[in-house]
């Protein structure tokens, strides 16, 4: 089979990666990729968010089979067109991608269906957003802009001053363009966090193996919110006591509510759970696999992964056997200096051969290439985050400590990640 995988960033690398081990995968194209994702794929350079050329490309060079792993394609219906030509996708339709794509959409979505969920008011007038903060007397609060905002569309405001700064950010002043048409104010929620990606086929829902970002830049927890600065994988306080409640309270009533809202979910849904006093909440939907969550999750898969996304794709899902290793697994993310705001592009990235660390003492350690590109034969930055050093052991601790001894090995200008990755889910694990 031929495949395409939409997308050009650390998810679509990791993906590339399963496809590899699948059986009947003669050819994978990535569009647009990127430098290091050349290495196992073929790249077309089209832009995610064209879909007519997405799908012309498709169908001129018979592509079996496409992966739609990136937001923004998703909600535009790239699903939808490759169907419309014939070809099947892994993904939602756009009518069932709103779970993600109108954070609106998805709190309405929970409330309707009694899916627990924090406390919110949604607004598209700034104006009543500011009189709605002025009211209020308990903070921090959730500022979330409703439409898609490559993740950092979320501010968590600890004052009433911060909040209303926020919302003129969001509203007014246009910081995330028109994903902050509307807005979310939301309870503000403690517990530990945790990350679920699961298979569904519309009807069926099946989790895959829990695991626990860290959004925030720097160590410690600070700094601004990121795409992703490192997961671990499984996440210790996702526990099968707590499974058991996420599943009859937040999974299968969450994959009925789309089925009787008339948009069956097919592909993968990301559940963004707190576990919080009062038991477990969602935070929030996507529609795809999460990044760089998939980075560590898909290692651990025991199956054939084509054969599962197609029968995703199928509603076949209960006839697909899988499971996950009982191995743990990491990645840490190396990132631009400046990220997630401004930062250069271009740096010459040295320490590795063939897009993987040069001289790499381990077998159970990759690279995973989020924002590099190929220039005049040299591999360079092309994004906020460059790259990510994943490792899979019988602990976790084996696996952050070969990622960490490897990282050093991989150099570029003003490059930085987080030393912490994984400490509170091994001070979970050691309690």
């Amino acid at each position: 089979m031929k495949i395409l995988v939409v997308g050009g960033g650390g998810r679509e690398h990791a993906i590339i990666r399963a496809l590899k081990k699948s059986d009947g995968v003669d050819e994978i194209w990535c569009a647009p990729g990127n430098g290091g994702i050349s290495y196992d794929a073929k790249i077309e350079p089209i832009a995610s968010t064209d879909v007519d050329s997405m799908v012309k490309f498709a169908k001129d060079n018979e592509i079996d089979y496409v992966i739609v792993a990136q937001d923004d394609p998703l909600a535009l219906g790239m699903v939808d067109a490759l169907a419309e030509v014939g070809i099947p996708a892994f993904g939602p339709d756009k009518h069932a991608a709103r779970i993600e794509a109108s954070k609106a959409f998805s709190k309405d979505l929970m409330k309707k269906y009694n899916i627990p969920t924090a406390a919110f008011e949604t607004f598209d007038d700034a104006q009543a957003a500011f009189g709605y903060i002025n009211s209020l007397e308990k903070f921090p609060v959730v500022l979330k802009a409703d439409g898609l905002a490559l993740g950092k569309g979320v501010l968590i405001c600890q004052t009433k001053k911060e909040a209303l700064s926020g919302i003129q950010e969001i509203m007014v002043d246009k910081h995330f363009g028109d994903a902050g048409n509307k807005i979310v104010v939301e309870e503000f929620l403690t517990g530990p966090e945790v990350s679920v990606l699961s298979f569904c086929d519309g009807k069926t829902c099946i989790p895959m193996i829990s695991s626990q970002d860290h959004k925030r830049a720097h160590d410690g927890d600070t700094g601004l919110n990121t795409g992703g600065m490192g997961v671990i994988a499984p996440n210790p306080y996702y526990t099968s006591e707590v499974a058991k409640v996420c599943e009859e309270t937040i999974f299968k009533p969450t994959l009925k509510a789309m089925e009787d809202e008339g948009c069956p979910f097919k592909g993968c849904l990301y559940f963004g759970l707190m576990i919080t006093e009062d038991g477990p909440k969602v935070i929030e939907y996507n529609a795809r696999f999460g990044d760089p969550e998939a980075q560590v999750v898909l290692p651990l898969l025991q199956g054939d992964f084509l054969k599962i996304c197609k029968a995703c794709t199928e509603g076949t899902l209960d006839d697909v056997d899988f499971s996950f290793s009982d191995k743990s697994s990491a990645i840490v993310i190396v990132a631009s200096g400046g990220y997630p705001q401004s930062y250069a592009k271009g740096k010459v990235i040295t320490g590795l051969t063939n897009g993987q660390i040069a001289d790499c003492e381990y077998d159970n350690v990759h690279v995973i290439h989020a924002g590099t590109k190929i220039i005049d034969g040299q591999l360079v930055t092309n994004g906020g985050r460059v790259l990510g050093v994943v490792s899979v052991s019988n602990s976790l601790k084996e696996a952050l400590d070969d990622a960490y001894s490897e990282i050093d090995k991989i150099k570029f200008e003003d490059a930085f990640y987080r030393h912490d990755i994984g400490a509170k889910a091994l001070a979970c694990l050691n309690s």
